[in-house]
C-alpha cells in the first residue's frame, strides 16, 4: 500500500511539474517575425542540412506533417531524404508529390524492406549535403531548429544534438521534455541519452559506415557512439528542437514493446569498448534502456 501510494503521488507530483511545459515551450517556438527575421539572416558558414528518413508505411497525416516540419523550416539549406521500404504505394503518391514541387526533396522507393538501419544508408546515400540530422518518420522538427543548429554549428563542431519532448498524435500537447546534459561519453555509456536531435559531419556519418543491421533497434545508440569517437567536437544545443509522437507501439510509450532494442543497446555499448580497447562488459540495468559496466582491468 505504501509503495502504491509514493508511486501514485509520483506521478501526480509529475503531472503537476509537466502541466506547465506546453504552454512555455510554444513561447520558447519563434513567431511570425522572429521567423521572418531568422529568413533573413546570411550566416558566414551556410552548411546544407541532409535529413535522413527511413520511412514504412508512414500514415498520410504523420508523413505530411513530418515533411512539412522539415520544408518548412526558417533555414532553407536543406535537403529531405526519404527511403522507403514500404511494400504499398501509400509513401510513394505524397513523397513523389512533395519532390514534384520542391527540389530539396529526394525520394527513393526500394524494392524491399531493407529493416530501420538499411533504409536509413539508403536515404544517406541521397544526401549531398554537409551535415546529416536523423528524424523518424513519424516525428517533427521544431519551428527553427535548423536556424539554432546552423547558428550553433558556427564554431565548427562536427557533431551536434539538441534537446528534445514528446507530442501527443494530433500534435495538440507537447510532454516529457528531455533536457540534456553536455556531451558526456561515460552517461552515453550508461543510456543513449543524446538520441534526436542527432546532426554530425556526412563525412563521418559515411567514413564509419553509416549504419549497422545488427543493431537494429538501437541503431542509433551505435551510430552515435561510432560518430562522436571519430569527431573533434561533440556540441550539446541546450533548446527543444525535436519532437517524438508517442503513440502505445512506440518505445516512447510503451518500453516493453522493443525489448529486442535493449539488448542491441548492449552489444552496442560492448563494442564501443572493444574499438577503444578498453576491456569491460556490460549488463542492462533495472531500468528499460539503461546499463551498467563492469570494467575488467588485470590491474586495480
Amino acid at each position: 500500500a505504501a509503495g502504491l501510494y509514493r508511486k501514485v503521488m509520483e506521478r501526480k507530483n509529475r503531472n503537476e511539474a509537466e502541466a506547465g511545459y506546453d504552454g512555455w515551450l510554444r513561447k520558447q517556438l519563434p513567431d511570425m517575425i522572429e521567423t521572418k527575421k531568422q529568413k533573413g539572416v546570411t550566416f558566414p558558414y551556410a552548411p546544407c542540412i541532409s535529413i535522413l528518413v527511413p520511412a514504412y508505411e508512414t500514415p498520410e497525416t504523420f508523413l505530411r506533417e513530418m515533411a512539412e516540419s522539415v520544408l518548412k523550416q526558417s533555414y532553407g539549406n536543406l535537403e529531405l531524404c526519404v527511403a522507403d521500404g514500404s511494400p504499398t504505394d501509400s509513401v510513394q503518391k505524397v513523397m513523389e508529390e512533395y519532390a514534384a514541387g520542391d527540389s530539396r526533396v529526394k525520394y527513393r522507393r526500394l524494392e524491399r524492406n531493407l529493416g530501420i538501419s538499411e533504409n536509413t544508408n539508403e536515404a544517406l546515400a541521397l544526401a549531398s549535403g554537409d551535415y546529416v540530422g536523423l528524424l523518424d518518420h513519424d516525428d517533427l522538427l521544431l519551428p527553427g531548429a535548423l536556424f539554432e543548429i546552423v547558428t550553433a554549428l558556427q564554431g565548427g563542431a562536427e557533431a551536434l544534438y539538441t534537446d528534445e519532448d514528446k507530442v501527443n498524435m494530433d500534435l495538440s500537447h507537447h510532454f516529457q521534455p528531455h533536457f540534456k546534459p553536455d556531451y558526456n561519453q561515460e552517461y552515453l555509456r550508461s543510456n543513449n541519452y543524446i538520441c534526436h536531435f542527432f546532426v554530425v559531419k556526412t563525412e563521418i556519418a559515411r567514413k564509419v559506415g553509416g549504419f549497422r543491421s545488427e543493431f537494429d533497434g538501437a541503431q542509433d545508440h551505435d551510430f552515435i557512439f561510432r560518430c562522436t569517437e571519430e569527431a573533434k567536437e561533440v556540441l550539446h544545443l541546450p533548446k527543444v528542437l525535436y519532437s517524438w509522437r508517442c503513440h502505445q507501439a512506440s518505445t516512447a510509450s510503451n518500453p516493453e514493446s522493443k525489448l529486442y532494442a535493449f539488448e542491441a543497446g548492449r552489444r552496442a555499448i560492448e563494442e564501443h569498448y572493444r574499438r577503444l580497447g578498453i576491456p569491460a562488459r556490460v549488463e542492462n540495468a533495472s531500468f528499460y534502456g539503461m546499463y551498467r559496466t563492469v570494467y575488467e582491468w588485470k590491474e586495480e
